[in-house]
């Protein structure tokens, strides 16, 4: 693939303080606009931490077609501090009641950054402990309601917590959440045993953060394409986040079905 100009670096490593983002297929229609755009916004945590949450819109690419098809929203979420202040005051986590908190503030904010038309899908991050629990899927989908359904399709990644928990209850929550125009896509780690175990679960597509996996040379994109294959055979689509650029063609060679590519930054507007 020829990888376009405009890719944006996106990595991130603990999903419960630091992240980077239906019936319908990822990129199954074209989003209506491909525009880099960011939102900041403050939170105070149940604890009384200040937080600040960024959200920022990358471009998801379909490596067959080799160009963008739909829009991602990256989350990074800060304490007032770093962490040094918080290893001060012993707090590590963030509450459950936070991550709601958050995940709705990220829904609202979120959808007016997507811009989803009619022929057009969007994705916005969730926490696993909020679809976890029926309250969390339920103001989830009243939030979405009341902000206004976007015409298009929505997908949820769902990131933080997946690797314990049990694959009956990620697809519980699943059927649970889905509709028509609304579907969720797992964020896991690169781990093969962890794709396998999620063959289980009715996901519609793997979302896999390469910025942790060796995939420079011949020798380490081995690996790299292995855990690629199995992830494939587990899911319908693999989206890989951070990819390099030049790996695009062999990406898709080894199963995977989108990227957000990494590497380059964007003028954020």
């Amino acid at each position: 693939m020829a990888p376009a100009t405009g890719y944006q670096d996106s990595s991130g490593h603990n999903p419960e303080i630091e992240t980077r983002s239906a019936t319908a297929p990822i990129g199954a229609r074209r989003s209506c606009s491909m525009a880099y755009e960011t939102v900041n916004f403050p939170m105070v945590t149940r604890a009384r931490r200040e937080i600040t949450v960024t959200l920022t819109v990358q471009p998801v690419f379909d490596l067959a077609r080799g160009e963008p098809v739909s829009r991602r929203i990256r989350r990074t979420v800060r304490h007032r501090g770093g962490e040094p202040a918080l290893a001060a005051r012993g707090v590590r986590t963030l509450e459950t009641v936070d991550l709601k908190r958050i995940d709705l503030q990220t829904l609202n904010h979120g959808l007016d950054l997507l811009h989803i038309g009619p022929e057009g899908t969007g994705v916005l991050p969730a926490f696993w402990r909020t679809l976890a629990s029926s309250g969390g899927r339920f103001a989830l989908l009243c939030a979405e309601l009341r902000h206004g359904a976007p015409p298009g399709t929505l997908l949820v990644e769902v990131l933080g917590g997946l690797e314990r928990a049990p694959p009956e209850a990620i697809d519980e929550a699943i059927a649970h959440f889905e509709t028509a125009a609304l579907g969720v896509i797992l964020h896991i780690a690169p781990d093969p045993t962890l794709a396998r175990r999620l063959a289980r679960v009715r996901a519609r597509c793997l979302a896999i953060d390469f910025a942790g996996v060796e995939h420079h040379s011949a020798r380490d994109w081995q690996a790299a394409a292995g855990l690629i294959s199995i992830a494939r055979h587990a899911c319908p689509q693999v989206m890989l986040l951070n990819l390099r650029p030049e790996q695009g063609s062999a990406a898709r060679g080894a199963g995977a079905t989108h990227a957000v590519f990494s590497g380059m930054e964007p003028i954020l507007i």
